[in-house]
């Protein structure tokens, strides 16, 4: 009888531990917020991984692709590396931080514009495949794009043309702004601040939509990358939603992602945070830019745009992407269905050569076979990884496959956005592949 008492005693703490163990997998899945770990507690080999870091990041500093930079790496949900080298500028005064802002250059349209877009998709208020003159209006009596579609344009796609100096509206042949406008002071019609004492006219942004409207549309259709759409989105988004671009982005992304940095204009909301400068402008800022966006088109928008403008830390910039790769969810909340979150990742249009996700970018279509210096980025990244660059020296990559978040941030236009070492020397993708080699390593 004694026997039969424990068999069932063990049967029923079997059954709990069961139960228990399903509760706990349960609550992993639905609360997988990023945590911070040690690289063996992942299989990585840690030593291998700091050894060859340090020497990728000695020989970047040596070389001048940049004064300094940080690597923040997750996998498995959790921070495996996070470390910081170098300095602000050349005169090695003030050292790089973890909790440094970084101006996020062109990551800002997959973590600005396109998270927004991804939700209104979702909600039935946009469609991939109908004319985008439906929703941009002015595009409705234009005949090379009245029936180009999101789709083609998010994946770059839809032949338009690339890009805009809107600078050269406000600059005069002298090098002198244009004082219809930008002014020194704020105004009533001159709020839009772009700079410590610059001030862009509250209607620029429909003269450059003008513009926008006017460009030629190529009618040859293959991938050519466009970052003009991404300057009508934030309006878009506003009528879409009735609420102020940004606004919408905080309350439905950030604040509940706990990504407290994430946003525009960081220089006016007081962060304790060190903001990481960028290049020494001599064309229309003639200082150095600091704490407002670097992009001279996100700028004329006072700011706040799709193309550029967005300012995060590592962290805080490792939180979406992470969500990202979690199929939308994050801390036990959906922001983005798994159905939307994967069909703006994949590949749209590989048979016309282009690698191209929705918004976001992908691994070269064969990229598995080149090798380091050819790649982008690792050559061993998995085809359903996707991420974006920027022109700072900004990169973020998210690889579901491997759960692996790659965060690389740094200043590489300073003190001139000639400098492009960075990209001589194929360090953020040799950095890139560091942690796939790693976890190679131990299992070999």
């Amino acid at each position: 009888m004694k026997n039969i008492l424990f068999i069932l005693i063990g049967l029923f703490l079997c059954r709990t531990n069961a139960q228990e163990d399903v509760a706990v997998q349960l609550s992993f899945e639905i609360d997988n917020v990023l945590s911070y770990a040690n690289p063996s507690e992942v299989d990585l080999d840690s030593a291998n991984v700091h050894i060859k870091v340090d020497s990728i990041m000695a020989h970047a500093i040596q070389n001048k692709a940049f004064p300094g930079a940080q690597i923040l790496v997750a996998k498995n949900a959790k921070i495996i590396f996070h470390n910081a080298y170098g300095f602000h500028t050349y005169d090695s005064i003030q050292e790089v931080s973890l909790n440094d802002i970084y101006d996020m250059a062109s990551v800002t349209k997959i973590t600005g514009p396109l998270p927004a877009l991804m939700k209104l998709v979702d909600e039935g208020k946009l469609k991939l495949d109908v004319p985008f003159s439906n929703y941009w209006k002015p595009w409705r009596k234009i005949k090379d794009k009245k029936d180009l579609t999101l789709r083609e344009i998010l994946a770059h796609q839809a032949g338009l043309t690339p890009y805009i100096v809107f600078l050269n509206t406000v600059i005069k042949k002298n090098g002198t702004l244009k004082k219809r406008y930008i002014k020194r002071k704020s105004k009533p019609r001159f709020e839009n601040q772009a700079y410590d004492g610059l001030f862009v006219k509250n209607t620029f942004n429909r003269k450059m939509y003008r513009f926008i409207n006017k460009s030629e549309v190529s009618g040859e259709k293959k991938y050519k990358y466009s970052g003009l759409p991404f300057l009508i989105f934030p309006e878009l988004i506003e009528q879409l939603t009735g609420l102020p671009y940004e606004n919408y982005l905080t309350q439905n992304f950030y604040k509940t992602l706990g990504a407290t940095t994430l946003g525009f204009r960081p220089k006016l909301k007081n962060y304790p945070n060190n903001i990481v400068p960028t290049e020494q402008d001599t064309l229309f800022r003639h200082t150095l830019t600091q704490g407002w966006v670097h992009d001279e088109n996100a700028s004329l928008l006072g700011g706040i745009s799709g193309n550029a403008g967005l300012f995060a830390t590592a962290t805080d910039m490792a939180k979406i992407m992470q969500m990202y790769m979690q199929n939308g969810t994050y801390g036990g909340k959906r922001y983005i269905s798994e159905a939307t979150l994967k069909e703006f990742t994949k590949v749209q249009y590989p048979n016309n050569e282009n690698r191209r996700g929705l918004g976001f970018d992908k691994p070269k279509l064969n990229n598995a076979k080149l090798s380091l210096a050819e790649s982008y980025p690792a050559p061993e990244v998995s085809p359903d990884s996707f991420g974006h660059a920027g022109f700072t020296g900004t990169f973020v990559w998210a690889d579901p496959k491997n759960q692996l978040v790659f965060i690389f941030l740094s200043n590489r236009v300073y003190p001139s956005r000639n400098r492009r070492n960075l990209y001589r020397f194929n360090i953020r993708t040799a950095l890139h592949s560091v942690f796939y080699q790693a976890a190679k390593a131990d299992t070999d």
